[in-house]
């Protein structure tokens, strides 16, 4: 028969049995606020011993406390002495300097003020009046056009890559902090994110073949193809970094580090709305939107262009190329030849062109205008010629 001690020395021996949780300094835990009294706030972090943290950390701009027991908050184990855990969410401007050397053993972030541009990069300044270096290179993941306008008189976070002769030589790093940020945002990024969805980004970087999307902490690119209907020549002419972009996840490829965006995707389709308005046979001015070597392709409607291919260009005459009859920009008159659904391809002729066809069909006919008005000339000829013959023999007669 069980007996309740029973039940009790067996919770207690598989109690036991739990190897207890363990922290090192610099390590990231999420904790539960149990307890606030004054200046210091408790925290039950899994631990045998709760956990403090300075109360300091989380007064708002009004200088209320912004956490209240219950919640859930994102801490590092700043040090361990004896039975008291230490943690911070970052080492501010307001906590000792005493603490900066325990920030860059356990690579607990630190905020700091920065103050100056100086040779190489920054003059940073935390915990009050400790002097600190950050070389450009590590000021942020990209490289911005304006540093000193970014950066200097704002507060940031770093981690302290270096400390040196009792913290007379801190070098910190912004980079490495983003850096980590961003690693964790992606690993939340993997289970939320999955291709067909709509999600809204800001764009980071803009090349020639595209537009680099951060979708918050890790990026995409949107190739020039897929920024919208119609045809982009400078990315620069539509967009800027920091604007925000609503695109649609074409591909994910996490082991490749690639995710493919589409912007075009999120806009309606010009095409079907034009094409319903069009038929072959019908007559309409277009803008010559760009030339290339086989044609001019004239824009029907923003997005729908149309092919006018070289050898319907120029009346007849063999061109090496388009450029040398038409340009970009110019209005034409054309007629739509054909249109294929399938391939989503209008092709056209400009409305003074004549097939080949037609044109020999013409010259046929014009011949045999030709003949039959020479064939009348004869007849009236040969008529005019039998009646002055009877005229003479009438007179003739006459006599």
């Amino acid at each position: 028969m069980t007996t309740d001690n029973d039940n009790f020395e067996a919770l207690l021996k598989a109690s036991e049995a739990i190897p207890a949780k363990k922290l090192s300094p610099g390590q990231k835990t999420a904790a539960t606020i149990v307890g606030i009294d004054g200046e210091t706030i408790f925290l039950d972090v899994g631990l045998k011993s709760e956990g403090v943290i300075n109360s300091s950390e989380f007064i708002d701009e009004e200088g209320e406390l912004s956490v209240t027991i219950g919640d859930t908050i994102e801490v590092y184990l700043l040090k361990s002495t004896g039975s008291e855990q230490l943690f911070t969410v970052k080492i501010g401007s307001g906590a000792s300097s005493a603490h900066l050397e325990e920030a860059w053993r356990g690579g607990v972030p630190v905020e700091g003020y920065v103050k100056a541009e100086i040779k190489g990069g920054f003059e940073v300044t935390m915990s009050g009046n400790v002097r600190a270096f950050c070389p450009y290179s590590q000021m942020g993941l990209r490289r911005v056009e304006n540093p000193v306008e970014e950066y200097v008189d704002t507060r940031m976070t770093f981690i302290i890559s270096r400390y040196d002769e009792n913290g007379r030589n801190i070098v910190l790093s912004a980079r490495a902090y983003q850096e980590e940020e961003r690693r964790q945002k992606r690993e939340l990024l993997q289970e939320t994110l999955a291709e067909g969805q709509t999600v809204e980004g800001v764009v980071s970087s803009i090349r020639p073949f595209g537009l680099f999307v951060d979708l918050g902490g890790v990026d995409g690119l949107v190739p020039i193809s897929e920024v919208g209907w119609s045809r982009v020549e400078n990315l620069e002419d539509s967009f800027h970094t920091g604007q925000q972009v609503r695109t649609v996840i074409k591909g994910l490829d996490w082991e490749k580090d690639r995710i493919s965006l589409s912007i075009k995707e999120t806009m309606e389709d010009p095409w079907e709305k034009t094409v319903a308005s069009l038929s072959e046979g019908k007559s309409l001015i277009g803008t010559i939107s760009r030339l290339a070597s086989f044609g001019a392709f004239v824009a029907l409607a923003p997005g729908v262009d149309g092919l006018i291919h070289i050898s319907k260009l120029g009346q007849g005459r063999r061109l090496n190329h388009p450029r040398e009859v038409v340009e970009a920009g110019q209005d034409i008159e054309i007629v739509i030849e054909s249109i294929d659904l399938e391939s989503r391809k209008i092709s056209l002729t400009p409305s003074d062109y004549t097939s080949p066809e037609e044109k020999k069909e013409k010259e046929h006919q014009e011949f045999k205008s030709y003949l039959t008005s020479d064939k009348k000339k004869k007849q009236s000829a040969q008529l005019g010629s039998l009646g002055e013959l009877l005229k003479a023999k009438l007179e003739e007669k006459n006599r």
